[in-house]
């Protein structure tokens, strides 16, 4: 019997050993998240501000004024979920403890959901807002003025913050999930159909937004392609959309590989008849979902036009040699292929440091 106990008591002790240094994991993980989130937003506000005060592009203007919104919006997520999230660790994820009236929780639950469709819903009116800047110019410059862009900055953050507290304006609270780490919509076991309609809600408009962006921004990079292979502008500006356009690419494929996966599991769980404890798959998309916060400033720290100058001159120099050498190894052949096919008074303009000779003069010179 008196080892039974001490089986027993070695088993606990093991428990709560393994407990703390997951949760000294945990904490450790996530206050480096929040203080690289912290660091790298406030470095690409930084950048967007002193670019902001230089330009004279006036669609760039409004560009800038979406993307410090989007940045500023994920420095504050950072801020708040990151408090949110220590201090429930604080208190040993006690819920009852510290949050009787789920006070908490309902602000946690709502700023996950505030702060996660934010950027999702910035990022498609910026792919909106650059399709008509480069497919319509003259209508984007007599609707979107800057201050109409500034009441859609403020209404979009309104529309967000309406559904992310819409659950508990129905009655619907949100509900600390099995990992008691975090609040999130009620998914499992849901009693009528609004707690099936609120998640949809979100993963809906998420994945309606991340469609947007792609859309967009498909058609936009067409149209960019088709007017440098025209050459019809060659104007500063077209250095700045080619920027701007990049940025966006950028963003959406960051937005599609983060928040993709939590928007397709709260789909399927919200279409499950029969629903199983899945706090391990869904803690697992809502930390890849926070990645999110934490990449998207590095577009705008990377993707400038000074930084893809670099990149395409580093690029330029490792290909430009061997680019050299098979020019010249074609002008060689063209020029023995043309001395062997002409007469001896044929001259055959080519030169052969690193150019070919224009197709009009080699004809001219075999006829």
């Amino acid at each position: 019997m008196f080892s039974n106990n001490s089986t027993e008591s070695d088993s606990r002790s093991e428990l709560s050993a393994k407990d703390i240094s997951q949760k000294k994991l945990s904490v450790t993980a996530s206050i480096i998240s929040m203080t690289v989130g912290i660091l790298s937003n406030s470095l690409a506000i930084f950048i967007l501000v002193k670019s902001y005060k230089r330009i004279r592009i006036k669609s760039r203007a409004s560009f800038l004024l979406f993307a410090s919104g989007l940045v500023v919006t994920d420095l504050l997520g950072h801020l708040i979920n990151g408090s949110l999230v220590l201090s429930v660790y604080s208190f040993n994820k006690k819920w009852k403890t510290f949050d009787p009236q789920g006070i908490v929780c309902n602000t946690f639950g709502a700023s996950l959901v505030f702060f996660g469709l934010s950027p999702l819903f910035l990022g498609s009116i910026m792919a909106v807002e650059r399709c008509i800047g480069i497919t319509k110019p003259i209508f984007h410059s007599t609707v979107f003025a800057h201050h109409h862009m500034k009441k859609l900055l403020v209404l979009t953050w309104t529309l967000v913050a309406v559904v992310a507290w819409l659950p508990v304006m129905l009655g619907r609270p949100y509900k600390v999930q099995i990992s008691r780490s975090f609040c999130f919509f009620h998914l499992q076991e849901p009693s009528d159909w609004v707690d099936v309609f609120l998640p949809l809600l979100f993963s809906v408009l998420g994945l309606l937004t991340l469609l947007i962006s792609i859309l967009c921004n498909t058609v936009t990079s067409c149209a960019l392609l088709r007017l440098r292979l025209c050459k019809k502008r060659r104007s500063n500006g077209t250095s700045y959309h080619i920027e701007m356009i990049c940025q966006l690419l950028a963003i959406m494929l960051v937005s599609c590989n983060c928040w993709g996966p939590l928007l397709i599991h709260v789909i399927v769980e919200s279409a499950k008849t029969r629903h199983d404890p899945t706090s391990l798959t869904l803690l697992t998309v809502i930390r890849m979902a926070t990645w999110n916060q934490i990449l998207d400033p590095w577009v705008y720290i990377l993707l400038r036009r000074a930084v893809l100058r670099k990149i395409f001159t580093f690029i330029h120099c490792c290909w430009g040699p061997k680019m050299r050498e098979t020019h010249r190894w074609q002008c060689n052949a063209l020029r023995s292929s043309l001395d062997t096919s002409t007469s001896g008074n044929t001259q055959v303009l080519c030169h052969c440091n690193g150019t070919l000779a224009p197709s009009d003069v080699v004809i001219k010179s075999i006829t």
